[in-house]
């Protein structure tokens, strides 16, 4: 799969870099083999205020939103989306939750990106397949359970 980021950093709060934030997005496409293009925005939470307040009709800021594309067919782009992100936010909720700060950048990433590819969490049938699947993508790097902070291991004598 190749992969087209285009990394915009629109905020002053520390950001991982583009290595990083592409592992992540890659993660989490590493399934499709088609062609992906994605943009990656890092914003202020005034930025990220304001676009919670438009497309979800939320006040205040939040983690992260994404946003795919809605291209005709016929046009055969590998368009999927744009991944918004806060940094502050990420920042703060990892130390309210106890984890590290690339663990949840991590999420973040592997989340927005699951969302361009059509998951979703609305309601708890949609949950029970996208978490665990996030779960499993972000074990696989490495990560515990985003939602848990179990770390994977193998079962003695699983068959």
């Amino acid at each position: 799969m190749k992969l087209d980021l285009d990394i915009q950093v629109a905020c002053t709060e520390p950001v991982p870099g583009k290595d990083e934030i592409q592992l992540w997005v890659e993660a989490a496409l590493a399934h499709t083999l088609a062609p992906a293009e994605i943009s990656v925005r890092l914003v202020s939470e005034t930025e990220m205020s304001s676009l919670n307040q438009q497309y979800r009709d939320k006040n205040g800021s939040t983690n992260v939103l994404s946003f795919p594309a809605d291209l005709p067919a016929e046009l055969e782009l590998p368009l999927l989306g744009d991944i918004v992100i806060c940094p502050a936010v990420v920042a703060r909720e990892a130390a309210e939750q106890n984890k590290s700060l690339t663990q949840h950048w991590a999420h973040m990433l592997v989340h927005g990106s699951l969302h361009l590819l059509g998951y979703d969490h609305i309601d708890a049938a949609q949950a029970d397949i996208m978490e665990p699947l996030e779960t499993t993508l972000l074990q696989a790097l490495g990560y515990p359970c985003p939602y848990t902070g179990e770390i994977a291991t193998a079962k003695a004598g699983a068959q």
